[in-house]
Order: structure tokens, then C-alpha cells, then sequence
């Protein structure tokens, strides 16, 4: 059980929650969890990566290619589908393990015909433009049954349609899809071989927007009949001369191979995945099934295949936030890839330095100099955020937000990253080739941005949004400051590094970007920043300027306010806006993210202090308590918010709409912090820059844990039970690595095995 999803019966009501929570993917595409009889009423939607469409006035957004799983069966004349309501039994499954879907439904056909259904479909793994469905059917009595089966265009959208200029045509015994997207021009093509175990007479009928095959069959009693579809998808921003030749070629190619065949090649590869994945849990069911449903929805969505796109903000599952990539991708997902594919990790660090033209082009759009990353992200790095985020559910008019405007630690967030990327992996190649550049860049746009108080003789940074966004233009906020300060020093290291090491690379950056007066400012700012302090009486950090001069209600309080559930909180008028509740963790996440340079006695002071303030309506919010309260000691506190955060897309409780606007979909940056509280927290793991500490803290409910880290390239097996730690090295590895776990400091040799009590 801990390794597949299931529902039994159909409920309408679950149709958007199902289509997330059954999503499948490989990072190229993601197909919704729908079944094969939906269509754009239902939210079927196969949506492509890094591939953006803008129609009118309305926001820019990925788009969803169309459907080529479509197939649905009439029984006598008789649509056979579970929205009718005919439907005697019906299962709905994912198994994690392989990333395969399935569905049984046993219709209630006419004259009392009962049609067993069945289905099983898989993403590929190893060729990402590919999808594969084995779909077959038995009647209870002999009867006609017409399968119109093809490639539905009408998808699904938000802003559409994105899709122009459809043509359908048969190619040989393949059919094929092809249109353009409405902006851009790009090609989308989408072609479909088909086999099956019966005969039967077939007519292809195109329309406007689809291409579907019409198959009659004269079906015996008790006689099972199988078909196998075979999609391929390209497009015109994949490295291809023609994606419509490559589509056919493909679709062929797989049809040759064989369902059976590829699904074999299938499951090697998420076995092999798993092996550097998967987190096992002992004595704890619930958890190991979140937990391992939470890291499969991290690897559906990872980019294997390119460097020029990232993950999303709602994954690959809609065009939730313009399918834009926010900080949730560095401060959320990454560690879970550092940790265990550092492949993928180097993907996403890559997208960043490969836009950083379009961060350089936003800050010279608000007059500043050096590079001011995109709050919403899309392919070229230009930020899609509006000015106008939600509607006033009370007038219907926009509402003015400063995401776009104020948030300026994405920059330092994109810094972070970098470098914890390259201080995990050892890879320096990724600092001479464009990551220094960024990092020098978004270092002279703190020094642009800041203000210098001559009075005070400090630096500051003021008219910001933080991670807390019910509070928009504030002054010093400890999170911004501290990122800001946390880019200056690596920034002032980065120098240092390539003069050293490079110095044709150093010379040439410096010269390049023009930056020995920003050098000399840099060094001044490094040295005169001013980054709140804790209170020396409470040990509480003030999360921005004349926070503590707001009202104090209660959460319960506060929310008794609300009129509208729809109603966004912050911004100008929002009913959090003048009191002290926040969206989200903001000093804590700082908290956590810079655990060496506070003491325990301060951590806990401001988890004490903002986590009954913190409404959590963020999805990015409960795993950052979870982990800070692990730090402090605290794992029955941490484990409350973990199971928050690793089951948010099994219950669907997230919000699907605030200010009227559509944010449905998965939740990866959840995804990534139930890995994080899980190895990191409960765990204790975590890389100094020099050994591997390990400080279990297991909740009561779980008897043992065991995963696997990499550093610098070699893989560790860690497995914990209440007592002691065992780690095992790689035979693979090439060198030693240190590991502190409680007195006990040693190395762990390749091949070899280290146990030490930490009870």
C-alpha cells in the first residue's frame, strides 16, 4: 500500500482534485490524472514545459497540447462513460513506484450489458516526448461496441485558446495533429500509432479541432479486446528541424517496440530513480505513503532533457500562475535534487544563469543596475507577474499587489542557490561558466537598490515585500536583509575564488561587466548593511520595521473578519494587512535557512513567537516550522506540520481560488519540504561544507528511517533507528567523506560502513 494511490467509486466533485492527484509526468509533459473518456469539460490536459502562449489582454501561459490518450466506447449505441451515472464499479489508481495510472470501471450498459473496462497508461521516462495507453474492454453479452478513439484538440485552458491553424490528416496507419501556438507561431504536433488485438472496420474523422478513428466492433460475451495508443509530441522549441516528422517518427518507433517492451524500459528507469530516491519510513504507514507520493511529484516534474526550463510553481499539473517559476524551485525543490540527482540540480541552477538577461532587463525597467530576477518566470527570464495579481471580490475591479515590483530577494534567493549548488557538488564549472556573472550581477542590484542612511552611516534595504506577502512595502525585512547580506559575502568569496583559481576568467568578467567601482561598493555594503538583531531581552528578531506597533489578534480572531472566502488577505485593503498575523514563514524561514549563525535560545523564541501569528496560507509555509522546530529539538511539533505539508495533494484542501483567479493545481514546493523535513529534519542531515552531521530526531510515531544523500558526487546510504546510525559508502565512491553523528567524528571509506549510537 505504501507505494500506490487508489480511489474507489466516481464523484463529480473530484474531478479537479483527481486530475492533480493522479498527475503523471517526466518533466517534458505533464497529463493530468483524468480518465480517458474527458475531455476539456473535465480538465484533461497534457501540459508542455518551458512552451508559453499569450492570447489578448489576458496573462501569458503554458499550454496544453492536445489530448492524444482520447478514447471512449459506445455500447449499443450508448455512450459509456462514469459522468452518466451507469457505472456498477469504478477504481481509479496510481502506483508511484513504476508512475503508471490505471482505471477499472464495469459500465451498466443497455439491456443489462455489463462492459468492464480497463486501462493502464505511463509518461516514458527515457524518451519524454512519449505517452503509451493499453486500454481493453469485455462485454457480459454480445453486443456492438464503437470506440472513437485519436487526438482531441479542444484542450482545456485558462487564457486560451493557445492552439491555431489545427490540421488533421492520417499518415499511413499513424494519425496526426498539427497547430501553431497563437503568439509565437511555434509548431505543436501531435501524431498517434495504434494497434489492437482484433479486427474490426475503422474510419478516421477529422473535424476543426480533432482527428479520431471509429472503430466497430462486433464484441462477443466474455471476450476481452485490446488496444495499444502510442503519442508523441513535439514542438517547435525542441532542438528538431521538423516536429511534425519527428512526431510521426516517434509514434512509429514506439509502435514497432511494443507496449510490453517499453513499459519494461519504463520501470528500469523509475527503479533506477528510486534507488537514490526514496526515503523509507518504519512504523509509520501514513507518513511513508505521503512521503514517497511527495518525492514521486518532485520527480514527474524534473527536467532531465533541457537546461532552458525549470519547474513551476503548480509543477506541470495547469497553467495555475502562468506556469511561471517562482523561488519555490531554489528554496523548496533544490535540496531534494542536490541531495539526490545533482544532474537535475545543475538543470535548474542552468535556467537561471541561461535568463539572466531577462533579470538584467527587469532591473533596467525600475531604473536599476545589475540583475533583478523575475518574480513569475518564463522562458526568456522576463517577468509574466502582473501589476494587478487578484480581483476585490467585493467590486470586481484588479487589485494592485507589489509581487512583481518588491520582492526583491528572488535575486538573492537565485544566489542562495548557486550557491549551495556549487558548495554541495564541488562543481566549479558552473561558476566560470555564467554563474559568477549572475551572482555579481544580482550583487550590484542590492547596491543599486539599497538606501545609505548618512546619519546612521549603514545601508538598508527598504520598500520590500517578503516571503510574508500580507505586508507589501516594508522596511528591513530580516529575511530580505539577510539574503541581501547572505549575496554580498558570496559574491566577495566568488572574487576571490576565480582570482585565485582563474584568473583569465576573473579578468575577463571583471573587464566585461565593468565592475571595479561595484567591487569597492560591494565590499563598503558588505561591511555597513544593517540586518535586524534579536531583541537581547525576548531573543525575538522584528520582522520588519514597526511590526511590533500592529494589532495582535489571534488566527480564530482574524478570520472571523473574513466576509468572502475568496478574499485575499494582504495587499492594501486586506484584513491582515495592519495586524501582526503573517501569510507565511518569514524570520523563521530565515531562521532556517541560516541555522549556523543563531543559537538555539533564538530559534525558539521566534517560532514560539510567530508560528501563532503565521495563518499558513502559503503552501510554502508549515515544512519551514517543521524543520526549525526538528532544529530546536522538537519533533512532535515538526511532525504536525509535516504531515501538512506531505499530504496537502492527497486531501486537495489547498485553496483552489483567491480574488477570484484560478491557483489550483499540484504543490511541489510542498512537495520538496516534506523531503526536506523528512532528511533534514527529522533526519538531521546536513552538509557543512566540510562533513556530513548527522542529529536524528525522530518523531515517537516512527521506529526507523533510511535514505540516501550524495556530496561531491558520492552517495551515501544513511538508516536510523532510535539508537544509532548506520551509513554505508558507495563502492562507486572515489574518495572518503566525514560524518559527525553525536561524539562520533570518522570517515566512511568507499565500500565501507560506519555505526554510531546517538541516543
Amino acid at each position: 500500500m505504501s507505494w500506490v494511490i487508489e480511489e474507489t467509486g466516481f464523484d463529480r466533485e473530484n474531478v479537479e482534485l483527481n486530475g492533480n492527484k493522479f498527475l503523471q509526468g517526466n518533466g517534458y509533459m505533464g497529463y493530468r490524472g483524468t480518465l480517458e473518456e474527458f475531455s476539456r469539460e473535465q480538465l484533461a490536459a497534457c501540459i508542455l514545459g518551458g512552451i508559453y502562449d499569450k492570447v489578448g489582454d489576458a496573462w501569458r501561459e503554458p499550454i496544453s497540447a492536445p489530448n492524444g490518450l482520447f478514447t471512449r466506447l459506445t455500447c449499443d449505441g450508448e455512450p459509456l462513460s462514469v459522468l452518466s451515472g451507469d457505472v456498477e464499479e469504478h477504481t481509479q489508481s496510481l502506483d508511484i513506484r513504476s508512475a503508471i495510472h490505471r482505471r477499472r470501471t464495469v459500465f451498466d450498459a443497455p439491456s443489462g450489458n455489463s462492459v468492464l473496462v480497463q486501462a493502464e497508461r505511463f509518461v516514458a521516462l527515457d524518451d519524454v516526448h512519449l505517452l503509451a495507453l493499453k486500454y481493453s474492454f469485455r462485454p457480459s453479452k454480445d453486443c456492438r461496441i464503437v470506440i472513437e478513439t485519436g487526438i482531441d484538440g479542444d484542450v482545456w485552458d485558462l487564457n486560451g485558446p493557445h492552439l491555431e491553424n489545427l490540421e488533421a490528416e492520417p499518415e499511413g496507419d499513424l494519425i496526426t495533429l498539427n497547430a501553431t501556438t497563437h503568439e509565437l507561431g511555434l509548431v505543436v504536433s501531435v501524431a498517434e500509432a495504434l494497434d489492437k488485438d482484433f479486427g474490426a472496420a475503422q474510419e478516421i474523422v477529422a473535424t476543426s479541432k480533432s482527428i479520431i478513428r471509429k472503430i466497430t466492433v462486433e464484441a462477443r460475451a466474455n471476450v476481452e479486446y485490446t488496444l495499444h495508443k502510442y503519442v508523441s509530441i513535439f514542438s517547435g522549441a525542441d532542438a528538431v528541424p521538423d516536429p511534425s516528422a519527428s512526431t510521426i517518427a516517434s509514434a512509429a518507433a514506439a509502435a514497432a517496440h511494443g507496449f510490453d517492451g517499453l513499459l519494461v524500459e519504463h520501470r528500469a528507469l523509475w527503479d533506477a530513480r528510486w534507488q537514490v530516491s526514496d526515503v523509507q519510513v518504519r512504523g509509520d504507514e501514513e507518513a511513508q505513503l505521503a512521503l514517497r507520493y511527495s518525492i514521486y511529484h518532485l520527480l514527474i516534474i524534473a527536467p532531465t532533457h533541457s537546461d532552458k526550463v525549470s519547474i513551476p510553481a503548480r509543477g506541470l499539473s495547469a497553467q495555475a500562475y502562468k506556469g511561471a517559476i517562482f523561488w519555490d524551485t531554489e528554496i523548496f525543490m533544490l535540496p531534494f535534487f542536490l541531495y539526490t540527482n545533482p544532474s537535475i540540480a545543475r538543470n535548474l541552477i542552468r535556467y537561471r544563469i541561461n535568463t539572466l538577461d531577462g533579470a538584467r532587463r527587469k532591473a533596467a525597467e525600475y531604473g536599476f543596475r545589475g540583475a533583478y530576477y523575475a518574480w513569475e518566470s518564463q522562458e526568456t527570464g522576463d517577468d509574466a507577474c502582473t501589476h494587478f495579481a487578484f480581483n476585490d471580490v467585493f467590486t470586481g475591479r484588479p487589485m494592485r499587489t507589489y509581487f512583481r515590483d518588491k520582492q526583491v530577494h528572488i535575486s538573492a534567493d537565485v544566489v542562495y542557490a548557486l550557491w549551495q549548488y556549487y558548495r554541495q557538488t564541488g562543481d566549479e564549472s558552473v561558476l566560470v561558466d555564467g554563474g559568477a556573472e549572475v551572482i555579481l550581477e544580482c550583487a550590484r542590484f542590492f547596491f543599486s537598490y539599497s538606501y545609505f542612511k548618512k546619519e546612521k552611516n549603514r545601508y538598508e534595504i527598504l520598500d520590500v515585500t517578503g516571503p510574508d506577502e500580507y505586508h507589501e512595502r516594508i522596511n528591513n525585512n530580516i529575511y530580505t536583509s539577510m539574503m541581501v547580506r547572505n549575496t554580498l559575502e558570496i559574491a566577495l568569496e566568488t572574487v576571490d575564488l576565480l582570482e585565485a583559481k582563474y584568473p583569465d576568467a576573473y579578468a575577463d568578467l571583471i573587464s566585461r561587466l565593468s565592475y571595479d567601482d561595484d567591487l569597492k561598493n560591494i565590499r563598503e555594503m558588505n561591511e555597513l548593511l544593517y540586518v535586524p538583531a534579536p531583541d537581547p531581552a525576548t531573543r525575538v528578531i522584528e520582522q520588519f520595521d514597526r511590526y511590533h506597533t500592529l494589532e495582535d489578534p489571534t488566527v480564530e480572531e482574524l478570520k472571523t473578519r473574513i466576509i468572502d472566502p475568496n478574499e485575499y488577505l494582504g495587499g492594501g485593503n486586506g484584513i491582515a494587512s495592519n495586524t501582526k498575523i503573517i501569510k507565511q514563514a518569514d524570520t523563521v524561514l530565515m531562521l532556517n535557512l541560516f541555522r549556523d549563525r543563531y543559537s538555539p535560545e533564538v530559534k525558539k523564541a521566534n517560532w514560539d513567537y510567530y508560528e501563532p501569528r503565521t495563518d499558513h496560507g502559503s503552501s510554502l509555509s508549515a515544512c519551514v516550522y517543521a524543520l526549525v522546530a526538528c532544529d530546536m529539538g522538537d519533533p512532535e511539533w515538526g511532525y504536525k506540520f509535516f504531515l501538512k505539508t506531505a499530504t496537502i495533494d492527497l486531501t486537495g484542501e489547498a485553496k483552489q481560488t483567491v480574488g477570484g483567479i484560478y491557483i489550483g493545481g499540484t504543490h511541489p514546493a510542498a512537495n520538496g519540504g516534506a523531503w526536506m523535513v523528512a532528511v533534514l529534519g527529522f533526519g538531521g542531515a546536513y552538509y557543512d561544507g566540510e562533513a556530513i552531521a548527522i542529529r536524528p530526531q525522530l518523531p515517537a510515531s516512527w521506529e526507523g528511517l533510511a535514505f540516501t544523500v550524495t556530496v561531491e558526487g558520492q552517495v551515501f546510504k544513511v538508516s536510523m533507528d532510535r539508537a544509532t546510525v548506520s551509513v554505508h559508502a558507495s563502492e562507486a565512491n572515489t574518495q572518503g567523506y566525514v560524518f559527525k553523528i553525536a561524539s562520533f567524528t570518522g570517515e566512511c571509506k568507499p565500500g565501507q560502513d560506519v555505526v554510531a549510537a546517538y541516543a
